[in-house]
This record gives structure tokens, sequence and C-alpha cells, in this order.
């Protein structure tokens, strides 16, 4: 059996538990992937994005809803052995990507060097979106999984001072008729590492030059570093804190809150008090 096969039977068979059934989990709940869709596959070289590539492929021959999807990486300016691991990774899983250049590196670290994260993500989506709309396709897949979800929940929270969440789908505000969604969505990070480990796969990491410079000790850690250390902590004592944390966004009582935004729009529990 060639290699990239074992790597589909494993999804199925070994993680079906914990990655194909909660993959698909997310597509019916909430109603990520319909007929005559056509699909932007986004692989940034990380094992988040290609398992998501290996998991739209087996739903597309596999399931009950027709579409096309196009499996696309943009360079924001890798290094050439990160280049060439992710075209090596992609031969091996038998996914066939499409290649197309950009200098987001380069621009995020010049605009923002200290913190070039939120600048780099800004101007993915729009390089992203671009070209979703170049090849017809009006949905966009991204490869964010659970512990994505809940990290950007206490992000939120802890450094945003507002509760909101990473949605499973929504629309674009600047190019009508694209979809952005995240089929991963319920599939924990742990789960994706087991999936990497037991195939023997490597991938790159984020590979700017901001995270070589955290894990060559020249910089502190991330943000979003900092909230997984701490909701791995927070699992010690409550091993559903994480689920539990997704739940309450699912679970908001609005009796009980000072107040809530809606499209810009400030409310406040005083409003309707007397």
């Amino acid at each position: 059996m060639e290699k990239y096969k074992e790597i589909e039977r494993s999804i199925i068979k070994n993680c079906r538990k914990d990655i194909w059934s909660r993959f698909i989990k997310a597509i019916k709940e909430f109603e990520l992937i319909s007929n005559e869709d056509c699909i932007m596959v986004c692989i940034s070289g990380g094992k988040d994005s290609f398992l998501l590539a290996k998991c739209i492929q087996e739903l597309q021959r596999h399931g009950k809803i027709h579409f096309n999807a196009k499996y696309v990486v943009m360079d924001p300016g890798y290094k050439k052995v990160n280049r060439n691991l992710i075209e090596k990774n992609a031969k091996l899983l038998n996914v066939p990507i499409e290649i197309f250049e950009s200098d987001i590196f380069d621009v995020a670290n010049k605009l923002s060097s200290d913190r070039p994260c939120y600048m780099c993500a800004r101007m993915r989506r729009g390089y992203l979106y671009n070209k979703a709309k170049e090849l017809g396709c009006n949905k966009i897949a991204l490869g964010h999984h659970f512990d994505d979800v809940i990290e950007t929940t206490l992000l939120s929270m802890l450094y945003g001072a507002e509760i909101k969440t990473m949605m499973p789908k929504l629309h674009s505000d600047n190019f009508k008729g694209i979809e952005l969604i995240r089929p991963l969505y319920f599939v924990k990070e742990s789960s994706i590492i087991s999936w990497k480990n037991r195939n023997k796969l490597k991938f790159i990491d984020c590979a700017c030059k901001f995270t070589e410079k955290i894990n060559s000790g020249q910089s502190g850690v991330s943000k979003r570093y900092e909230m997984k250390k701490l909701i791995n902590n927070l699992r010690k004592i409550n091993e559903d804190v994480d689920y539990n944390i997704y739940k309450a966004l699912d679970n908001v009582n609005l009796n009980c809150i000072l107040g809530m935004k809606k499209d810009g729009n400030y409310k406040s529990f005083l409003d309707e008090y007397n």
C-alpha cells in the first residue's frame, strides 16, 4: 500500500473517533459544506492544514455532498528549506497543491517587528480572499482546530477585554459571496499530533522570523503560547475545562451580563432594567 493511502486509512480507521467523526460533526452541525460548493483549501504547510486537506479529499471521494476543492499554498516568504518541505509533504500525501507568492513576512516585520502576528494574519486573509475570487471559489477552508478556538476566546477576554470567539464560519465583509469555514473546529490539537506521530510525518511550524526568534530564545513567548500553557495548567485541575469554555459561549445568559455589542452598537443591562 502506498504511503498516502496508509495515511488516509489512519484518518478513517485509527483516528476515526478523535478526528474524522469530529470533522464530520462540524460539517453537519454548522452546515459548512453544501452541494456545488467550490472550496479553496488553504495549506500553510503545518500539520493542521495538511490534515484538513486529507479530510476534505476523503469527504469529496466518499461523502454524499458533491463539491469541488482546490488546494492552495500561499508562500509568504518561506525559507527554501521550508518551501521544499511543503512541496515534499504535498507529494507524499498526494495533495495537488497550487503555490502562489507574496511578501507578507517582510512587510509584516517592517510594520511591526516586535508583534507582527496580527498584521501578518490580516494580510494573509486579504491575499487568500483575492486568490479565492480569482479561482472562482465561494468558500475558503482554514485548518484552525478546537484548541485555537479556546485560545482565541481567552486572548479576547484577558487581553482584549471582551468576550468573543473564533467562529466556525463567517461571511467576508469585503469579498461578497465568499465564506470562510473551519472544518476542524471540534478536533483537538493533541489528536492531530497523534495522527502526525503515528504516520511519522514532519511539518513546518509558523516559519516566520518572529517565531524563529521565540524558538531561539531571542524573544519572549507569544500571547497565544501563553494561553496554550494556561489551558494546559487548567486541565490539570479540570480535564473538561476547554470544553466548558467552549460551551459557555453557546450558553450565554443575557440576564446576567453587564452589556453586549451587536453590529458595533452597545447595549447596557440598564437599558431594560426598569
